[in-house]
């Protein structure tokens, strides 16, 4: 069945490729953000990201002709207009201020886009009646455990990060909202994406470009921290299966969006220099204060909502984002 439906965060890493995946799967799309059609927006200093940001939009906007909103999520009443003129059935909430390592060095950066921005669509659907809404959690909400696989009904009230905490807010507003109006919608708890037009600011990206100039990368926690590393366009297909699901949401759900498959960062900066064909530069240091040393999906959940989704292996994956980053930004020789 056709939908209709609005991402948030479209110049984003997910949400420009969910955009594009959507409509190719026949739904009716537009996507929103804050940035310019020429990729400025917060962060604007940061030449490569705005160059990033113009090019992601440019392949659904441009290219597929997808209709997009330039507004401020956190500024009264500017979700609740786009809704009133696009009158989407299903509303895919992705726009955030991300990044654990960023919380810590300004946690008010975090304040207006994922508390602020988050109520404000929330009300909007409410008010509206917007049938569905799935939105971005994190796997980040779980906190320091050993336990694994980490399972939706874990507790996760002891935070490690700002960026954290207002995930689990998002998650506990959520559940405000059904409680209150019977409003259903489906928090998606993500463990660490990477890929093609991947962020700038994680490791994947900042590994790879230290590596390609023979600089130095830093490994904390001694590269032995475990990561659930997922492969974006299996988190692309999986938002696409929810989305296209029939029927109304009848709770404020959460599921994982992971594969149950972590990987020490040692063995990830193994596999990137191999396809690098570079021998990498490796300088140690202690865990920082609101890193976790373990995250672990359980996928039953997801499974039970959508039978079965894609799982592309790490070596796989990195191999396709290295053959994207020296194609999408050539360094001089």
């Amino acid at each position: 069945m056709t939908k209709k439906v609005l991402v948030t965060g479209a110049a984003g890493f997910i949400g420009s490729q969910l955009t594009a995946h959507l409509q190719r799967l026949g739904h009716q799309v537009a996507g929103c953000d804050l940035v310019s059609l020429e990729g400025v927006g917060p962060n604007a200093a940061d030449p490569m990201l705005t160059r990033l940001r113009k090019a992601r939009l440019a392949e659904f906007s441009t290219l597929l002709g997808i209709p997009y909103f330039q507004f401020d999520i956190g500024a009264e009443n500017a979700f609740s207009q786009v809704l009133s003129q696009w009158q989407p059935d299903t509303v895919v909430h992705l726009a955030a201020q991300a990044g654990v390592r960023h919380s810590m060095r300004a946690p008010l950066d975090f304040v207006t886009p994922n508390l602020v921005g988050f109520a404000r669509v929330l009300d909007a659907c409410h008010q509206h009646q917007t049938p569905r809404l799935l939105y971005a959690s994190s796997s980040s909400v779980y906190g320091l455990r050993s336990q694994i696989p980490f399972v939706e009904t874990d507790r996760t009230d002891q935070p490690q990060s700002f960026y954290a905490a207002t995930k689990q807010a998002n998650e506990a507003m959520a559940f405000a909202y059904h409680a209150q109006y019977g409003m259903g919608s489906i928090g998606m708890r993500f463990f660490t994406v990477y890929g093609p037009w991947g962020r700038t600011d994680m490791a994947p990206f900042l590994f790879a470009q230290s590596m390609r100039r023979r600089q130095p990368i830093q490994l904390f926690g001694q590269g032995k921290l475990l990561r659930d590393f997922t492969y974006v366009a299996d988190i692309v297909e999986a938002i696409g299966k929810l989305v296209s699901v029939q029927g109304d949401l009848a709770a404020a759900e959460i599921v994982n969006m992971g594969h149950q498959r972590p990987v020490e960062v040692n063995t990830f900066v193994e596999i990137l220099a191999k396809h690098l064909k570079v021998e990498p530069i490796v300088e140690f240091a202690p865990m920082q204060a609101a890193d976790v040393a373990l995250t672990c999906a359980s996928e039953d959940r997801l499974l039970g909502m959508i039978g079965s989704w894609r799982e592309t292996p790490l070596a796989l994956g990195l191999g396709e984002f290295i053959e994207w980053l020296q194609a999408w930004d050539p360094l001089d020789s």
